[in-house]
């Protein structure tokens, strides 16, 4: 009996030292996994490259009311380090697109070439639509090497998307542009960096299943419902879309109200003007002169 119990103890402890070990090395992993959650999976979602010079630079959509992407893209153009810009955007309006917008503030920021500004409108607001608008235009061209701009939390997720539709050429870069909104290092400590980091990694996995077993883009495929044209170009087709015989009337008619309201408001001064003169000056001394006058003729007859 005394053996049996013995063993039974025996037993028991080995038990209860597997499930403490269990429990620590499950704590352990749980710590482990919670540090590499707050540390690193916010850089795991940053694609940050490396760069001297680029002929191309490509402005996706979706930036903030701040244009942060235009900013980091004219000081490229300015710094010599890129060439050409092509700016991307969503069509907002019956025909109108966010491209149109973002080149018109684009080239307020320095006296850019016309020719080196290129829009490239698109009708989904998604990453693929924009990939699928811009990368037969860029194999048509034989462009090499491309910077994509986009927000820090999408860079892994926009290159892989292109690199994948497109095949061995060309060459993506991204950049992290590091804007106030998503900080990799300590994207826990801020609401609006928590959210855009869950959202950052919700898009990575939903794009894994948009682009399964999809087949690589050619010159020929073009899925964009305006070609993509140049700022120079952008320019003539609007100059060309207004209909002066239409709007000379109404300038016409705007600088004579105008006129008239101006010729209305000096015709009071004009009568006041008038008006002065013959009520302080002639009436007064004419009415003095004249008794003096006829006074002094009669006596003279007398003598």
């Amino acid at each position: 009996m005394s053996k049996i119990l013995k063993s039974d103890k025996n037993e028991n402890r080995k038990k209860k030292n597997f499930s403490v070990g269990f429990t620590l090395f499950a704590l352990l992993i749980i710590a482990i996994l919670t540090y590499v959650i707050f540390e690193k999976s916010g850089h795991w979602l940053v694609e940050d490259d490396s760069f001297e010079h680029v002929k191309w630079v490509a402005v996706l959509d979706g930036q903030t009311a701040d244009l942060e992407r235009n900013d980091y893209a004219a000081n490229l153009l300015k710094e010599g380090k890129a060439d050409s810009v092509l700016i991307l955007g969503r069509r907002t309006f019956r025909d109108r697109s966010n491209s149109e917008f973002y080149a018109e503030d684009f080239m307020k920021l320095g006296a850019f070439d016309e020719n080196a500004v290129f829009l490239v409108p698109h009708n989904d607001p998604s990453t693929i639509s924009e990939a699928y608008s811009l990368v037969p235009w860029l194999k048509k061209h034989n462009i090499d090497t491309v910077l994509l701009l986009t927000s820090g939390e999408s860079t892994y997720r926009v290159k892989r998307i292109f690199q994948k539709l497109s095949g061995n050429s060309p060459v993506y870069l991204t950049k992290d542009i590091q804007h106030v909104t998503y900080n990799p290092s300590c994207w826990y400590n801020n609401r609006e960096s928590r959210k855009v980091w869950l959202r950052g990694w919700a898009a990575l996995f939903a794009s894994y299943i948009d682009i399964f077993n999809t087949d690589t883009l050619k010159a020929v495929d073009s899925s964009y419902y305006k070609p993509i044209k140049s700022y120079a170009e952008y320019k003539k087709d609007i100059r060309s879309n207004v209909n002066l015989q239409k709007i000379l009337p109404r300038i016409e008619d705007k600088i004579k109200s105008e006129s008239e309201k101006e010729a209305a408001k000096e015709q009071p001064k004009e009568k006041n003007i008038e008006k002065k003169p013959e009520v302080s000056k002639a009436s007064p001394k004419e009415t003095k002169k004249e008794p003096s006058k006829a006074s002094t003729k009669p006596a003279n007859s007398k003598k």
